[in-house]
């Protein structure tokens, strides 16, 4: 089967970054289903781990950790899907990627694909998706539904491919006051656009940021990107016995002694968890999926593909990196066919 992949850890400039290869077909076992992948998106994780987890001598690396396509084979162990469905999942961090025609994936982290989306416009979102959903509602612990509320949520980098679909299921799901940060026109005419009540510009200092759109402090905060560069100023305006969530690998450590006084807590969000330690409900991510497509039918949720980069292969894949890893990407990546 055709796949991209990278044996060495290069800058994405080096031609050998990411190859054109050849590899065989993977055979399905167990809970496995073998997915026939057409189209994929591209999210950091691809960068970072490209840039910084080796591979063993002579083995090579598939990346790619979001994905939509058409069930091929099920293993005996599987009970949620059948050949022909059409799937969409953000994969397993410790297994190969969808950057091959065929993929293995545990059915428990599968959801079915929207029925109104097609191929590329679904493999936007699951990655996404799920850490959104998971961040909000798992680790910040908001309530679903529309009871009069007086919280706000920040979403630091809500331009983003997470923070896209965050700023989404927070207005349309919730009562929280929605604010967006975003820098450039075009990126803040996005978060506007995606149901921010507000949005503020993060280049700006917060507390005047927020003091512009009539607020003194905010509930919970989002923090997507940046964490280490925002956390002093994340600090100071987060109401007392609010919450802090990020996503981001700081550079430096964060100092949440800062938080202690007003009691804040603070939550990671990794969506790879339940599928690294196998947890015990890792099915969740099933069915989270299934509801975001449900969501994504009725016309709640839209996908938040920004660009498609044509077929997937190593040049394509390369621009992609290349674009995220400049920081100026605006919603999705995705590619589709091989």
């Amino acid at each position: 089967m055709k796949a991209i992949a990278y044996q060495k850890n290069l800058p994405i400039t080096d031609p050998a970054s990411l190859q054109d290869i050849q590899l065989p077909e993977p055979v399905v076992t167990g809970s496995d289903l073998l997915v026939e992948v057409q189209a994929i998106s591209v999210n950091p994780v691809d960068y970072k781990i490209r840039a910084g987890r080796p591979v063993g001598e002579g083995q090579w690396g598939v990346l790619g950790w979001d994905a939509a396509g058409i069930v091929r084979a099920a293993g005996p162990d599987a009970v949620l899907f059948k050949p022909g469905d059409r799937v969409w999942y953000a994969g397993d961090i410790t297994r190969p990627g969808s950057n091959a025609e065929l993929q293995l994936v545990d059915e428990r982290i599968v959801g079915h694909m929207p029925e109104r989306l097609g191929f590329a416009e679904a493999a936007a979102l699951p990655l996404t998706a799920i850490t959104a959903w998971e961040l909000l509602f798992d680790r910040l612990g908001v309530v679903p539904g529309k009871s009069p509320s007086q919280q706000s949520l920040l979403i630091v980098g809500a331009a983003g491919g997470v923070g896209s679909i965050l700023t989404q299921l927070a207005r349309r799901l919730t009562s929280l006051t929605v604010i967006g940060t975003a820098s450039r026109p075009e990126t803040q005419a996005w978060v506007r656009e995606l149901g921010a009540h507000h949005v503020i510009d993060h280049h700006r200092p917060f507390a005047e940021e927020l003091q512009r759109i009539g607020l003194k402090n905010v509930t919970m905060v989002a923090s997507l990107n940046h964490s280490d560069d925002h956390f002093a100023q994340i600090a100071d305006i987060i109401a007392p016995q609010g919450r802090f969530a990020l996503i981001d690998d700081p550079k430096s450590p964060l100092d949440i002694m800062k938080l202690k006084a007003k009691s804040i807590s603070l939550h990671w969000e990794l969506m790879f968890t339940r599928s690294l330690f196998k947890t015990e409900d890792m099915i969740a991510q099933h069915r989270l999926l299934d509801e975001v497509a449900a969501l994504v039918d009725a016309s709640v949720i839209q996908t938040t593909v920004a660009e498609h980069f044509g077929t997937i292969n190593a040049t394509n894949l390369k621009r992609a990196h290349a674009m995220l890893e400049s920081g100026k990407a605006r919603g999705k990546i995705v590619l589709e066919g091989f």
